[in-house]
C-alpha cells in the first residue's frame, strides 16, 4: 500500500531505529538531531544561526519561512483557522471518496435494519394484527403486546449496533483522507475503503471503549437515581418527598458532566491514532490522552465548535426533510389525477423516499464527516506541536520543510 496509507515516516514501521518515526536517532522525525528545523541542533532556522546577526540590517533579523504547504494545511502549527479551512477544503477535495463510504455504509447499514425489521414482521405478524384490529376502547392483554416488545426491541437495538458500527467505519476512512490531504496526494475510494475496513475493528473498539468510559458517570448517576426512587417508593413515600427528586438529580446531572466532558476530550483522538499509527484501541486510547495533555481545553473548544457548526448544517437539512415531508403528505389520489394507477402511486412514492435517503444521508455525512476531519487535523496539529512531525510531513510530501 502506498506510504501516504500507511503513515508519515520515511523509514516506515514503529521501531525506534535511526530513522524510524518513533525513534530519536539522527534523522528521525521525533528526533533532536542536528539540522532538524525545530530542533536545537546547528543550522536549524530557529536556532542562533543565520538569524541572529545576519546581513539584514537594524540587527539583522528577518522574519521566519512560512512552512509549506502541500496540501490542505502548512506544515507547522495549526491556528483555528487552518484547522477549519483544512477540514472544508479536503470534504471540497475528496468528497467524492468520503461520501461514497459513506454512501456504502449507511446503505447497507439500512438495508440490515430492513431485513431484521422484516425478520421479526414475519415473526409476529400474526400478534400485530390482532393488537391493531382490538376493538375501540379494548386494552390488548400482556400475552399479545408481549412479543411485540420483544422482536421490535431486538431491531431497535440491532439498528444502534448498525449506526455505531457505521460510524465507526465512516471514523476509520477520515484519517485515511487526511492522510493524503495533508501530503497533497491523491487518493480513491478503493485505496480509503481498504485502509478504512483494515483497521475498523481497532476503531470501533476504541469508540465502544471510550463511550462506555465517558458514559461511566452517567451510568452512575442513573442507576443512583434508580435505587431512589425505588426505595422512595417501596417506603411509601409522600408527594413532598417526590418532588426533592426533581432538583436533585438535576444536580446530580451537573455534577458528572464535566468529568464526562473531560473524558471524552482525553479520548477523542483515539480514532485517528488507530488508523494513521495502526494501533490497537487500548494502546489508541492511551495515546490519545498523551497528545491531549497539556491541550486539553483548546481541543474541547475547537472540536464543540466543530460539532456545533455541523448541527447547524443538520439543522438546515433536517428543515429541508420536514419540508419534503410536508409535500409528501400532497400524495393523495386526487392531487395524482383522481384515479392514479397503482404503478403512479409507486412511482410518487418511490421517488418521494429516494429524496428523504438522499437528504438523510447528506445530513448523516455532514454531521459525522466534518468534526471527524477536524478532530483528525488535531491530531495532526497536536503531533507538530509535541513531536516535530512538520519535517516528516515535507519529507514525505517531497517539499522542504520550509520555503
Amino acid at each position: 500500500m502506498a506510504q501516504g496509507m500507511t503513515g508519515w515516516g520515511g523509514g516506515g514501521g514503529h521501531g525506534s531505529g535511526p530513522g524510524g518515526p518513533y525513534g530519536n536517532g539522527p534523522g528521525g522525525p521525533y528526533g533532536n538531531g542536528p539540522g532538524g528545523p525545530y530542533g536545537s541542533g546547528p543550522g536549524g532556522p530557529y536556532g542562533n544561526g543565520p538569524y541572529g546577526s545576519g546581513p539584514y540590517g537594524w540587527g539583522g533579523w528577518a522574519p521566519p519561512p512560512s512552512p509549506p504547504k502541500p496540501g490542505v494545511i502548512p506544515l507547522g502549527p495549526l491556528s483555528l483557522g487552518d484547522i477549519l479551512g483544512g477540514a472544508f477544503a479536503t470534504i471540497g477535495g475528496y468528497w467524492k471518496q468520503l461520501l461514497g463510504v459513506a454512501a456504502a455504509v449507511y446503505g447497507m447499514a439500512m438495508a440490515a435494519v430492513a431485513i431484521a425489521l422484516a425478520v421479526a414482521y414475519a415473526m409476529v405478524g400474526d400478534q400485530l394484527r390482532e393488537v391493531v384490529d382490538t376493538p375501540h376502547g379494548v386494552d390488548p392483554s400482556w400475552a399479545e403486546v408481549r412479543p411485540l416488545l420483544i422482536a421490535f426491541g431486538c431491531v431497535w437495538l440491532f439498528g444502534l449496533g448498525m449506526l455505531l458500527a457505521a460510524n465507526a467505519l465512516v471514523q476509520a476512512a477520515c484519517p485515511s483522507v487526511v492522510q493524503s490531504a495533508v501530503l497533497g496526494r491523491p487518493t480513491t475510494f478503493g485505496a480509503v475503503w481498504r485502509r478504512a475496513l483494515s483497521r475498523f475493528p481497532a476503531v470501533l473498539g476504541a469508540v465502544v471503549l471510550s463511550g462506555l468510559i465517558a458514559v461511566l458517570p452517567v451510568a452512575l448517576l442513573t442507576l443512583g437515581f434508580i435505587a431512589t426512587l425505588i426505595t422512595y417508593i417501596a417506603m411509601d413515600g409522600s408527594p413532598a418527598h417526590l418532588f426533592w427528586l426533581i432538583p436533585l438529580g438535576f444536580l446530580g446531572a451537573l455534577a458528572i458532566t464535566p468529568p464526562a466532558v473531560w473524558l471524552w476530550v482525553r479520548l477523542s483522538l483515539a480514532p485517528a491514532v488507530a488508523v494513521i499509527e495502526s494501533r490497537g484501541p487500548l494502546a489508541s486510547l492511551r495515546r490519545s490522552a498523551a497528545l491531549v495533555r497539556g491541550a486539553w481545553w483548546r481541543i474541547c473548544g475547537i472540536s464543540l465548535l466543530a460539532f456545533a457548526m455541523a448541527s447547524v448544517a443538520g439543522f438546515v437539512v433536517q428543515q429541508l426533510i420536514n419540508a419534503l415531508t410536508a409535500f409528501g403528505n400532497l400524495l393523495t389520489p386526487s392531487a395524482l389525477g383522481g384515479d392514479p394507477t397503482v404503478g403512479q402511486i409507486l412511482v410518487a412514492v418511490s421517488g418521494f423516499l429516494l429524496l428523504i435517503l438522499v437528504a438523510q444521508l447528506i445530513m448523516q455525512f455532514i454531521t459525522t464527516t466534518f468534526p471527524q476531519l477536524v478532530l483528525n487535523l488535531l491530531y495532526v496539529d497536536r503531533r507538530i506541536r509535541t513531536e516535530n512531525l512538520a519535517p516528516t510531513l515535507a519529507e514525505a510530501a517531497g517539499t522542504p520543510a520550509h520555503g
